[in-house]
């Protein structure tokens, strides 16, 4: 493989080789040095040249950076900067003193330069000092000796690398090291700009661009903080990075960073998952993209690749890498134990080791069971397992399909049972015209049905295809990868046994699985254990799902009522009613008893109300009286004791028609009635009035609230009431 032409991509710095490789940067368990030496291996195979050594768990690294190694530590070390000069891949020691160091302390500054100089000793050439994710405020002694956190620094920064002989590659992590980061912008952090004015010119930078894991990062974005740091940044890149979610995994190509980058950069360095055998896909498909042709050279894209990058197809490089992945599967080169003999490769002329030498294979007699044998890891399964386990940003196309397909048949099925009652109704209320509405309406269900056993058998299948998947994987002869991915792919097929059962529940096949619908499953039908209940809880959780149904142009925000929101709720309350009956008819209209709470002659009781806000501003809201007998003695509204017995309390809910989700409203009644629940209230009511049909249908659908009759009610107005 050829390596990339330095000449035609430095046209900002001019000097030095495309920095490409990995960076061992991520908090968790660090990688073993045989692997990274297997690291090295493939790094060389496919034409990266650079490993960065900075695992956030190696207490000399950071927590204890002025520590100097011990010998069997130095040992290792030397072994591994050998190991990486032998497979022509450049070793960058790190080191973070961040989280402690006193900048304008010259003992500091030696210990700093006391443990490079015992790295340089083992080898090492090339050196980072990182800056990042630690805290902004300098102790007193820097505030005297430095005008700023960034001066500090870069003073440091550029004493070192004097130090060191001013090597080659030298790199620098800052603290704002993504545009989110910087305040008020990329252009304006005078962090940043005092970066790229103090720090010496054959430093580099380290950036991870528009955010800590950047979804996208375009062309126009690093020719801005270039401008700030008067150099080209170092992409340190976080898309496949995982330690932040130990349930996810990332198997998706290197995608969403144009090929046009490549000239504008000085290098790009993956920080991948924190499981070492499965980085396969992410290392391979980077090398990939990093040998994108130059301006000017044959490309090899078709122009209709989603992505639309003449030099780059993310689905040919994810092939290709899924391609070789799945001969390493197939390996036993590695360590990880022995192949089972139906596993092996037929071409294999070793012998498999027998240790029941006396005694003749078995075989099943008739009627009995035959034996099992393990079928062979296919490369759609690694697909498979790439679309369920793809980017932080997207699901792969059949994951994305599941969703889907589960979604319309959850709804569908929900529509068609909404049907059937209104056939009752029609049988109920006009017997005579029951017989022509029942034989059109079956003709309209058994269409309707065979559509959704069609769909629900297609998602059966997919269901089956992930088990199968499951089961080949669990049986490769490569164990070190297995084990690496063995808690994710559990996980995963729980999770698609769950929605399995589900859907034969609603196709009527099955009872209602004990997983899902049981008062008291097993541990693995409620999911997620403390982190899973937190979530649940959260107001306004799954507002940035992947997968979004009802496609929400908005995120959405629940807070507590304050007396400043008076005035907004006021207007939404007034804006509601004069759209729903026009101002005429809003003077004939009887008050409900929580208009009061609306127009805030009343205000809520202690911890029951609730504001809902979106980009635009404050939208809904959902307030409630614990005791409703003074709101309706304010309307004068003669309601029977027993009534008030049993719902003492009031609710007043409304949204602005630009709430299409109906979720937002749920969530905020949930929480509502807890809190009047824990008041020691009985139960709570609403008051609507009949042409309110959207209310009418929210209330509807809870479930919870039914009808009740409440005597002396004006015309046109219902009351829904819940007990608690």
């Amino acid at each position: 493989m050829s390596k990339p032409d330095s000449t035609k991509r430095q046209p900002v710095t001019g000097t030095g080789r495309f920095i490409s490789g990995v960076v061992e940067g991520f908090y968790g368990r660090p990688w073993t040095m045989e692997q990274r030496t297997e690291l090295f291996k493939r790094e060389q195979k496919w034409g990266l040249n650079t490993y960065l050594y900075a695992p956030k768990d190696d207490y000399k690294h950071r927590m204890y950076w002025r520590d100097l190694y011990a010998a069997e530590e130095a040992e290792q070390l030397m072994g591994l900067i050998s190991a990486a000069k032998q497979h022509d891949v450049e070793f960058v020691y790190a080191i973070s003193p961040g989280l402690d160091i006193t900048f304008s302390n010259p003992k500091e500054v030696a210990a700093l330069k006391r443990k490079l100089d015992q790295v340089k000793e083992f080898g090492c050439r090339s050196f980072s000092l990182l800056f990042d994710d630690i805290e902004t405020e300098m102790c007193p002694a820097d505030k005297q000796a430095f005008s700023s956190f960034a001066h500090a620094q870069v003073a440091i920064t550029n004493e070192v690398y004097k130090h060191l002989g001013e090597p080659e590659v030298f790199l620098f992590c800052p603290t704002d090291y993504c545009a989110v980061f910087c305040t008020p912008s990329v252009t304006q952090s005078s962090y940043l700009n005092t970066v790229g004015e103090k720090l010496l010119p054959g430093i580099d930078v380290l950036w991870t661009g528009p955010k800590v894991v950047s979804h996208k990062i375009s062309v126009e974005s690093i020719e801005e903080v270039s401008s700030v740091l008067k150099r080209a940044p170092v992409i340190w890149d976080n898309i496949h990075a995982n330690d932040y979610d130990p349930q996810r995994l990332f198997l998706g190509p290197y995608k969403d960073r144009p090929t046009d980058l490549i000239p504008k950069l000085k290098g790009v360095l993956t920080n991948p998952n924190c499981e070492f055998y499965p980085n396969f896909v992410a290392i391979h498909t980077l090398a990939t993209w990093c040998k994108a042709p130059a301006e000017g050279a044959p490309r090899d894209v078709e122009m209709g690749d989603e992505e639309q990058d003449p030099c780059y197809s993310p689905q040919k490089a994810l092939n290709l890498a899924l391609t070789d992945w799945l001969e390493e599967f197939m390996s036993t080169d590695q360590p990880g134990g022995p192949c089972h003999p139906r596993l092996k490769k037929e071409s294999s002329e070793e012998e498999p080791m027998q240790t029941d030498m006396g005694e003749s294979p078995y075989v099943p007699g008739p009627g009995e069971n035959p034996l099992y044998t393990a079928e062979p890891l296919t490369l759609d399964d690694l697909k498979l397992l790439s679309d369920l386990f793809y980017l932080p940003y997207e699901h792969g196309t059949t994951a994305r399909t599941m969703l889907q397909e589960l979604d319309w048949l959850k709804n569908q099925s929900q529509a068609a049972a909404a049907e059937t009652d209104k056939v009752v109704f029609i049988f109920k209320y006009k017997r005579r015209s029951f017989f022509y509405m029942l034989s059109s309406y079956s003709c309209f269900l058994f269409f309707q049905t065979a559509e959704w056993c069609s769909r629900a058998q297609q998602f059966d299948n997919m269901c089956e295809a992930v088990v199968q998947m499951f089961n080949r994987l669990s049986n490769a002869p490569n164990r070190s990868i297995l084990y690496d991915l063995y808690n994710y792919i559990c996980d995963i097929k729980s999770g698609v046994g769950l929605a399995r059962a589900y859907v034969k529940t609603l196709g009527g096949h099955s009872q209602p699985s004990a997983q899902l619908l049981n008062d008291d499953p097993e541990p693995w039908g409620f999911r997620g254990g403390l982190s899973g209940e937190f979530q649940r809880m959260l107001p306004g959780h799954g507002n940035r799902d992947l997968f979004r149904h009802p496609p929400m142009t908005a995120v959405y925000c629940i807070r507590p009522y304050c007396p400043e929101d008076k005035p907004e709720v006021e207007r939404i309350f007034r804006e509601m009613q004069k759209a729903g009956e026009g101002k005429t008819a809003l003077m004939a209209q009887p008050p409900l008893i929580s208009d009061s709470l609306s127009a805030g002659e009343i205000p809520p009781s202690p911890l029951c109300g609730l504001i809902l806000e979106d980009d635009l501003g404050l939208c809904g809201y959902a307030l409630a009286l614990i005791d409703a007998k003074p709101a309706a003695a304010k309307i004068q509204r003669a309601v029977s004791g027993s009534v008030f017995e049993e719902f003492p309390s009031v609710i007043a809910l409304e949204m602005l028609p630009r709430v299409t989700d109906p979720s937002p409203a749920k969530r905020m009644i949930g929480q509502l009635l807890s809190s009047i629940r824990s008041s020691g209230s009985r139960g709570a009511f609403c008051e609507l009035r009949q042409s309110n049909r959207r209310m009418l249908d929210f209330y509807s659908k809870l479930g919870s609230f039914k009808l009740v009759q409440m005597d002396g009610l004006p015309q046109d107005i219902l009351v829904m009431a819940t007990s608690l």
